[in-house]
């Protein structure tokens, strides 16, 4: 993989590498040379327990997804509800994480806002708590213009020294990002890559021609996350992998090694589930589904609303396909 920084950048990048240990610095190239961020990440959910954070759950949750083999984790993104957390509870969730994930796997906080200034201050947060990146959706509601995205991400950039990710959405944001705006943006040294939850995997090849092989590449949508990785992408920030970690980091784990068939027989059995958590406003039916399996509670945060009795069957019909029950 061509390294993202010219040679000049290396050298002035090894500059305060002079003072660390030895580890520090093999750890330095191999960020030069290899996607920071691969494979099967979770979107985790943020569990609940009477209107509150729970604490408990969380840090089980977090324990399963690293002992199933899941390749990162992401709290406070949109699966988390964090819309309906206070600023108070977002800090929480991600130091609670940090925590418990321990440098086990990497971390990347969700830090998205429609304010450019609050997302600024939600990136310099998770830097400070010690992410490994963060995951920025695009401003929502104000619906800025190319050239407005464009600042947006250049300004977190410049603010702060953190890898970001540009997290495209705009089913939910009404808000689209253009590869070329993308290609601008790759060339910023903090922007290292994309959650493109679009499912246009046509789009994916034309991003990656344009960005560079280097440009890390992660589908935001599951049902077409093994298309994606066919058509250049490194991984998937999933929704499915909170009920399911096991089998999701199986068939990513598949196509790192080349595997193309075992990879095909996971889809096959994920593909059910990947479409009933969406069968209502999610994060409902993925809280639904934790809670049958004891995990967690199903509540959520108004305005969503407990999951509706008539996907539940389907919800328990594509666990039983995928192994899980």
């Amino acid at each position: 993989m061509v390294a993202r920084a010219p040679p000049a950048a290396i050298l002035s990048g090894l500059i305060p590498l002079a003072a660390t240990s030895v580890a520090a610095f093999y750890g330095f190239l191999r960020k030069m040379t290899h996607p920071l961020f691969h494979g099967a990440i979770t979107a985790l959910v943020t569990p609940f327990k009477n209107g509150a954070f729970d604490e408990e759950a969380f840090v089980a949750l977090v324990e399963r997804q690293i002992a199933e083999g899941i390749h990162g984790v992401v709290p406070v993104g949109t699966t988390g509800e964090t819309a309906t957390l206070s600023h108070d509870e977002h800090r929480r969730v991600v130091s609670l994480c940090l925590k418990t994930v321990a440098g086990r796997v990497p971390v990347i906080a969700g830090c998205g806002s429609n304010s450019t200034a609050e997302a600024i201050e939600l990136v310099r947060f998770a830097k400070s708590e010690g992410a490994d990146a963060a995951l920025v959706v695009t401003p929502y509601y104000n619906r800025p213009s190319q050239e407005g995205l464009y600042r947006h991400y250049e300004a977190i950039n410049t603010a702060v020294q953190l890898p970001v990710l540009v997290y495209n959405v705009p089913s939910r944001t009404s808000v689209d990002i253009h590869n070329e705006t993308l290609a601008r943006l790759a060339i910023l040294p903090n922007i290292i890559g994309i959650k493109d939850a679009t499912g246009d995997l046509t789009r994916a090849s034309l991003m990656r021609l344009m960005c560079g092989e280097d440009f890390v590449m992660l589908s935001g949508d599951d049902p077409t996350a093994l298309g994606y990785v066919a058509h250049g992408g490194h991984g998937c920030i999933s929704v499915t992998s909170n009920v399911a970690p096991g089998p999701v980091s199986s068939m990513f784990d598949a196509l790192a090694a080349g595997d193309w068939g075992k990879a095909l027989y996971q889809q096959d059995r994920l593909v059910r589930l990947h479409k009933a958590l969406f069968l209502d406003a999610s994060p409902s039916p993925t809280k639904f589904a934790l809670a049958h399996l004891g995990l967690c509670q199903p509540d959520l945060r108004l305005p969503i609303s407990p999951c509706n009795n008539d996907v539940k069957p389907a919800i328990l019909d594509a666990m039983r396909e995928a192994g899980l029950i």
